[in-house]
């Protein structure tokens, strides 16, 4: 079954490039057709990268990896945000910090600063220990160190993979990504160098729909590859299962049995309409015969 349709992508603005003043001639290959000063992607190439990149993001995660997810313009940062959430994976929402993966050794240092300090008891300064100037002092780092680092929280280790929306914006990330050899999944759009990503998605990155829809499909790649992870046999050194992941598991387990008590009510339904009809066939008969 497709990952997505061309309807959707449509009906998402994704076949929206830049102006034609604006572009990347790298891009050429990807462009069908030009409208009104618009350079209008082809979608149905859309498509082909976008099952690859599913896959690459599927296969990753299934074999242990983590997807962090990238995306501070405007337009990115609820979808970005959401769909990492939803799926269990780090993200970064607000703005890169330099050395993010580069240097992750201080990065784990702030985020062990920031969950010492999670563990004090604002409210109460008797009880903390610390003057209530300085206790707000700390409230204010926390905060500071929530918004800049509290989508990686849980980020033991760099990532296998990044996801990014906007590489043009996001050169930072990429370049620091590229210097450990971390594979890059993103939308390319037609002001951006494809070969700055090594599984680009031709498309929009500036609208809202366009940058959610192809955000929730690698986090549906994610959750699938989350599934194929824990329905392998269990070995003696593997890790064991968050809880999160277990619940994801299990909602996936439970849609695939509804879906196929679905199909059982439909395959019963047609039976007994089946039987009824049959019924009603032989008790015409004899009248037809009478006649």
């Amino acid at each position: 079954m497709a990952v997505v349709t061309i309807r959707q992508l449509l009906d998402s603005g994704v076949h929206f490039g830049h102006q034609t003043r604006r572009w990347n001639p790298k891009v050429k290959r990807f462009v069908l057709a030009e409208r009104s000063g618009i350079h209008i992607i082809d979608l149905q190439q859309s498509l082909s990268y976008i099952d690859k990149a599913y896959e690459f993001v599927r296969d990753t995660v299934a074999h242990g990896g983590t997807i962090l997810f990238v995306g501070t313009k405007k337009q990115a940062q609820e979808a970005i945000a959401n769909e990492a959430t939803r799926v269990g994976q780090p993200y970064v929402a607000e703005r890169w910090l330099g050395g993010l993966l580069t240097n992750f050794a201080t990065i784990g240092g702030r985020l062990q600063t920031m969950k010492e300090l999670e563990q004090l008891d604002f409210d109460d300064p008797a009880k903390s220990g610390f003057t209530k100037k300085e206790l707000l002092l700390k409230k204010r780092e926390l905060d500071k160190l929530h918004k800049s680092l509290g989508g990686i929280r849980n980020l033991t280790k760099t990532p296998s993979a990044i996801w990014v929306v906007d590489s043009k914006k996001e050169h930072l990330a990429i370049d620091e990504a590229k210097k450990l050899g971390i594979p890059v999944v993103g939308i390319l759009d037609t002001n951006c160098d494809p070969d700055e990503l090594a599984y680009p998605i031709p498309g929009n990155d500036d609208a809202i729909r366009s940058v959610g829809l192809l955000t929730r499909i690698i986090a549906d790649a994610v959750a699938e590859g989350l599934i194929a992870r824990h329905q392998k046999p269990e070995t003696e050194d593997a890790s064991p299962m968050a809880e999160w992941e277990r619940e994801l598991l299990e909602a996936g387990q439970a849609e695939a049995a509804a879906k196929a008590a679905a199909v059982e009510d439909v395959a019963v339904e047609a039976a007994v309409v089946e039987e009824a009809a049959v019924e009603v066939a032989d008790s015409a008969a004899p009248e037809a015969a009478a006649e």
